[in-house]
C-alpha cells in the first residue's frame, strides 16, 4: 500500500477542514443569507467527503473488500479493525450529505449544512486520526 497517497489526501481533508472552521458562519441564518459562503462549504464538505471516501478505498483495495456504496466503505474499514465503529458510521452518515449537494443542490437545508460545518466537521478530524494513526502502525 502507498502510504504517501494516504498521506497527501489528509493533508487535503486538513485543507478543506481549516476552510470549513473559517467560513462557517455565527448561525444558520447568516449561512441562508450569503451564497459565497454557502458555495465555500458546501464545496469544501463535499470534497472532505469524497477525500475521506478515497482514502478508504486506497486501504480497501489491498484487502477483498469491495465496497457497494460509499458509506459502506466506511463501515468496511471499521471490520477491517482501520476505524472505530463510531467514526465508521459518522463517515457514512457523511455522504448522504454529499449525495444530496452533489444531486439535489437546491433542497439544500442550510441548517443542516450549517450543524455539519458547525459541530460534525470533527467526525472528518476523528476519522483523519484514525486513518493516521492506523498509517502509523504500518509504517
Amino acid at each position: 500500500m502507498d502510504t504517501d497517497v494516504i498521506k497527501a489526501k489528509l493533508v487535503s481533508l486538513q485543507r478543506c477542514m481549516q476552510r470549513i472552521r473559517q467560513k462557517t458562519p455565527s448561525s444558520a441564518q447568516q449561512l441562508a443569507a450569503d451564497f459565497d459562503l454557502q458555495d465555500i462549504l458546501i464545496l469544501n464538505l463535499q470534497r472532505a467527503v469524497q477525500i475521506s471516501t478515497d482514502i478508504a478505498t486506497t486501504i480497501l483495495a489491498d484487502t477483498a473488500c469491495v465496497p457497494s456504496t460509499m458509506a459502506e466503505a466506511f463501515l468496511l474499514l471499521h471490520r477491517q479493525g482501520v476505524l472505530s465503529e463510531s467514526v465508521a458510521h459518522k463517515l457514512a452518515k457523511s455522504v448522504g450529505l454529499r449525495n444530496i449537494a452533489v444531486h439535489e443542490y437546491t433542497s439544500l437545508d442550510w441548517n443542516v449544512v450549517y450543524a455539519v460545518a458547525h459541530t460534525h466537521i470533527e467526525d472528518f478530524a476523528e476519522f483523519g486520526r484514525e486513518i493516521s494513526d492506523w498509517v502509523k502502525e504500518r509504517a
